[in-house]
């Protein structure tokens, strides 16, 4: 299907199943449920020699109270704090690591530093790094310890954070440091000596949110909420940004993404594939979640596995054509990849259009061939479409979700268009667009 990495939960060993690993007890110890150390160096080899990078998630934000873990590790608050307000987290019911003691932190560092020489794995996606930044998170007045200057940072988490990106990076070349940070803590991914966090990569949570919001009204309504897919690209570039659309989206009665699609069965299916065109256009690394490729409609459950089974139906193996597509047509075309994290990569070409719920936007990289990316969020064929270009020439149409290869209907625009020049001396492309689909347009000329 073309991915590049897998992304694991949490493969340290952990007591509770149903914490997904994220409650880790042995941060030094691959899990046993799925066989000896030596069978997960085997799998990442193979990995590697299928040209698949590993990515593990990784918990050093907080750990389990289990007598058998490190709480209270010699009789005392040896690895976290003894005062609760620091040393104890609320949402989770776990100690937290005292990150101001030298040994805690290297104890943590090293571990990083353990999965990647030892394991070779190739990323790390840092789990709750909010958590770790605020002394107040998920804390009440009174609940929680100022730091030296009377704030809410928590500097030492911070120290923290940037030695164990500074020496896995320094050690590691290649290596990916992901943080999962769900606030506006400002140069997550910029490097340690700017005064960043050094990061190589942060997970976009508000574009996650804005968009599945957006997807989940019915087309009608869509016009009034234009902002939630434009908004975005205000901040897009202020990191390095993943797109995620994640595990904690498809569980506890949240329903699967197909589920949370509007409309009828058809429609559901039609605004899935439209919506995975539009992100993998969008600036940003693509993650997606286990099942999300084929468009599993039961919620996700630890406690069973994926529904592969439904890929003999065809809506089912239209989206998983699709993903592959896309896959495909992202490492391709280095207009739609190589500045991702770069303004210079992105411009708008259609953006205030409310009324038809049309985005198009225009990807770009020195001395490739630009990208056109179009989408129409209603379920109204719309033709005669005029959409502003960089340029003159033949526009290829390169991929197109409305396709009956993927489950569509089928309209399109016979393989591409001339483009023809205002009276302005702009550049147009006068298009079908089918109902809720995305196209790519590709300059051939």
């Amino acid at each position: 299907m073309g991915f590049t990495h897998i992304e694991f939960l949490p493969v340290a060993e952990h007591p509770y199943d149903p914490s997904w690993g994220y409650q880790t007890t042995g941060l030094y110890a691959p899990t046993a449920r799925f066989g000896a150390p030596e069978a997960f160096a085997r799998f990442v080899d193979r990995a590697h020699r299928a040209q698949i990078g590993i990515i593990l998630d990784w918990v050093p934000a907080h750990f389990p109270t289990d007598a058998h873990g490190l709480a209270n590790f010699d009789g005392t608050a040896l690895y976290e704090h003894a005062d609760p307000r620091q040393g104890f987290h609320p949402d989770w019911n776990t100690a937290i690591y005292n990150f101001g003691r030298r040994e805690v932190a290297s104890f943590l560092v090293n571990n990083a530093m353990f999965w990647a020489e030892k394991y070779h794995v190739d990323g790390l996606r840092v789990d709750a790094v909010a958590s770790m930044l605020y002394r107040d998170y998920s804390r009440k007045q009174g609940e929680w310890v100022p730091n030296v200057h009377g704030g809410r940072e928590n500097l030492e988490a911070v120290a923290f954070l940037q030695t164990a990106n500074k020496s896995v990076y320094g050690a590691n070349p290649g290596f990916a440091m992901i943080a999962e940070e769900s606030t506006s803590w400002p140069a997550v991914t910029k490097p340690v000596h700017e005064g960043g966090l050094g990061f190589g990569f942060k997970w976009n949570m508000g574009f996650m949110h804005d968009t599945l919001a957006y997807m989940a009204r019915e087309p009608v309504h869509r016009s009034h909420h234009h902002e939630d897919l434009t908004f975005g690209l205000l901040y897009a570039f202020s990191e390095n940004f993943v797109l995620p659309l994640s595990h904690d989206e498809v569980v506890h009665g949240k329903g699967s993404l197909i589920a949370k699609m509007s409309g009828d069965d058809w429609q559901k299916f039609a605004t899935l594939r439209a919506y995975y065109a539009f992100m993998w256009g969008y600036p940003g690394k693509k993650l997606l979640f286990m099942g999300q490729e084929f468009a599993q409609r039961a919620e996700w459950s630890e406690a069973r596995g994926l529904d592969w089974d439904i890929c003999r139906f065809p809506p089912h193996e239209g989206v998983k054509r699709l993903v592959a597509d896309l896959n495909r047509a992202y490492r391709n075309k280095p207009a739609l990849h190589a500045r991702d994290c770069e303004p210079e990569g992105f411009s708008w070409s259609v953006v205030d259009d409310k009324r038809n719920s049309v985005f198009a936007f225009l990807r770009k990289a020195p001395g490739e061939k630009t990208v056109l990316v179009i989408a129409n969020f209603t379920p109204v064929e719309r033709p005669f479409y005029e959409a502003p270009v960089d340029s003159g020439g033949y526009w290829r149409e390169l991929l197109n979700t409305d396709s009956t290869l993927y489950g569509g209907s089928g309209i399109g625009n016979l393989g591409g268009v001339d483009s023809r020049q205002g009276p302005d001396g702009g550049h147009r492309l006068t298009l079908t667009l089918p109902p809720l689909a995305t196209l790519y347009f590709v300059r051939d000329t």
